[in-house]
């Protein structure tokens, strides 16, 4: 493999997480003549930082940042994504997608701040991520190059480990391939990719198997002020504590486990397994409370922007305008997204059973059968006449079924 001689007389900023591949592309930078400054940046994932700068030094990086960034994710990507009910194809509730941008932005100011030449990230031209690092990247720094190494000099993992090997660089060789922060775990590989196959439970880390969840239902309350979560049971916590306790909740009934076929933005079909405890918690809650206080109309139409706000930032597209107006729209509805769930978590299942809002469209003394309703039923049955006029004749007119008008409607 011959690596670009241009690449020899950089300085480089790496996205460095100690794991195989940025380890590899480290190594590989520094016997090129690159000058490497490696970024960690903390979104929540369960790693040892110290162990990270450690390996990263010895494998020869002129300087290393570790960044915590937890609340900044929570605030500034997790809580926009509760807002829009983000889901990929109804399913993925975004907990990479949403990292990426994050991750890219930190990698550009640490650029920007060494005087570096060009950012490196460590993903493949197989998945989305390449996309995500790099449109963000070249918006937030077009004077910066950006290298994916694993894609563009085509490593493939077996010949990395390999060469790990070869030059004596520690690596844990590992059943799957897992991305983590506060808002899931992604696994991917080993036997999952076998999409016939049902996922071992060693694939799973933060929830139990629905079959060994807790024999009693665990009830919780989440209050939202204008569409974000802020407390649980009554305790209003920090984000990024909030979500970590919904993920030890959630997760302790089986709560969260996500198995799917997923289309990747590359064109690829790809079987995808995700741990998003609190984000399926969050979310149900979230999309509850959207249909107490939006009118029909808010609703249907905050559906659309919902799946396009997801299906942007999915493929890439955190930096897209469209995205900044969606985000006014949410922003101005999500105003109204005040109030409180309860939700009942048991064996595997999350399901609302409450809800309570100042802002609420439900009116009892409307909806109620008994006496005291203030509705007059009445009302009722012009309103059916008008509502299916067209639809009956219509009807009735692809029928041939020839009716005077005046007998078609009961004036």
């Amino acid at each position: 493999m011959k690596i670009p001689d241009e690449i020899g007389k950089m300085r480089v900023v790496l996205a460095y997480s100690g794991g195989l591949d940025t380890s590899v592309l480290l190594s590989l930078l520094k016997e090129a003549g690159s000058e490497v400054i490696t970024v960690t940046v903390d979104v929540g994932q369960e790693d040892d930082f110290k162990e990270i700068a450690d390996k990263a030094e010895k494998l020869g990086a002129a300087g290393h940042y570790y960044i915590d960034a937890k609340e900044e994710f929570a605030q500034n990507y997790i809580f926009p994504a509760i807002k829009a009910n983000a889901m990929y194809q109804g399913k993925y509730p975004l907990s990479s997608a949403i990292a990426r941008p994050l991750i890219a932005s930190k990698l550009v100011k640490v650029a920007e701040k060494e005087d570096a030449d060009a950012v490196v990230h460590g993903c493949s031209g197989k998945g989305n991520d390449q996309i995500r690092f790099d449109v963000t990247i070249k918006a937030l720094n077009p004077s910066l190059k950006v290298f994916a190494p694993v894609r563009d000099w085509d490593l493939a993992r077996d010949w990395e480990y390999e060469y790990a090997k070869s030059k004596g660089i520690p690596v844990k060789y590992k059943s799957y391939s897992v991305d983590e922060n506060l808002w899931g775990r992604s696994i991917e590989g080993g036997v999952l990719e076998d999409p016939s196959r049902e996922p071992p439970e060693d694939a799973f880390k933060w929830t139990v198997s629905p079959e060994k969840a807790p024999d009693e239902p665990e009830y919780v309350t989440i209050d939202f002020m204008k569409g974000v979560p802020f407390a649980v049971n009554g305790n209003a916590l920090a984000p990024s504590q909030l979500i970590a306790t919904l993920n030890t909740m959630a997760g302790r009934h089986g709560i969260g486990r996500i198995d799917h076929i997923e289309d990747r933005t590359v064109g690829l079909k790809s079987r995808e397994v995700y741990e998003c405890p609190a984000a399926t918690v969050i979310i149900e809650a979230h999309k509850d409370l959207e249909k107490m206080v939006l009118t029909k109309r808010e609703l249907s139409f905050k559906w659309l922007v919902d799946e396009t706000w997801s299906d942007l930032v999915y493929t890439g597209l955190w930096v897209e305008p469209l995205k900044s107006s969606l985000d006014a729209f949410i922003n101005n509805i999500e105003e109204k997204v005040n109030g409180s769930v309860t939700l009942k978590l048991y064996k595997g299942s999350a399901r609302v059973v409450g809800r309570a809002s100042y802002n609420s469209l439900y009116e009892d003394k409307l909806v109620a059968y008994e006496s005291h309703s203030i509705l007059s039923q009445e009302f009722s049955k012009g309103f059916v006449e008008l509502w299916g006029l067209q639809s009956i004749l219509g009807f009735r007119m692809r029928r041939g079924i020839s009716v005077p008008l005046q007998e078609s409607i009961a004036w």
